[in-house]
């Protein structure tokens, strides 16, 4: 479990395909904290640290998880929200998130107003990825409250302190984005499919 709090960037320093897997290799200064078998979000997506060396570490992505997140996106130097688990004896600053990206979104509008941004996403709403106004949602690792939603867009608010230091900073309309809708949410939507076939 994660709570959406990116604590560091990472930077990609190798992207290697075996398969139909992606190795990418991340320089970061967690990485001393790091061990074999931890998990970590990366952009939101939750992966397996495989290796460590000096300063690097190597995860892995299945095919699926390249399917449903913009990790595929990822180039050399490109940087990475980094969040270790969570700890259950700490403050949920943010809101629970598995670290199961649902799907992608497309950036379609970057507003900047007096020192903060609003940006704009569309993305497909289904029966159980619902955006309600003030609620949360995870965007790319990243815990923020959902502004606007309407149909098949919404915006989120970006204050400066998590412009800088997050990946908020590059994204540019067209860009593809990683979407982890809030896990309560998810669950009161399955349990009203359930109960309506039941009525």
């Amino acid at each position: 479990m994660f709570t959406g709090i990116i604590e560091t960037l990472g930077k990609v320093s190798k992207i290697e395909k075996d398969g139909t897997n992606i190795h990418l290799t991340i320089t970061s200064e967690l990485t001393k904290d790091f061990k074999i078998d931890q998990s970590v979000a990366h952009n939101g997506v939750c992966l397996t640290v495989v290796a460590i060396e000096g300063n690097e570490y190597t995860v892995t992505a299945i095919e699926e998880t390249m399917k449903l997140t913009n990790l595929g996106d990822l180039k050399i130097g490109d940087e990475v929200n980094l969040e270790r688990a969570m700890q259950h004896n700490a403050r949920l600053d943010g809101h629970i998130i598995q670290g199961h990206v649902d799907t992608t979104g497309t950036c379609v509008e970057v507003k900047p107003v007096d020192g903060s941004w609003y940006y704009t996403f569309k993305y497909t709403p289904t029966e159980e990825h619902l955006l309600v106004g003030k609620g949360s949602v995870c965007i790319n690792g990243v815990s923020l409250t959902v502004v606007e939603p309407k149909d098949d867009l919404f915006s989120v608010a970006i204050i400066p302190f998590t412009h800088e230091h997050t990946t908020f900073k590059h994204i540019k309309v067209g860009d593809a984005i990683n979407l982890e809708f809030d896990i309560l949410g998810k669950y009161i939507a399955k349990y009203a499919q359930l109960y309506m076939k039941k009525v």
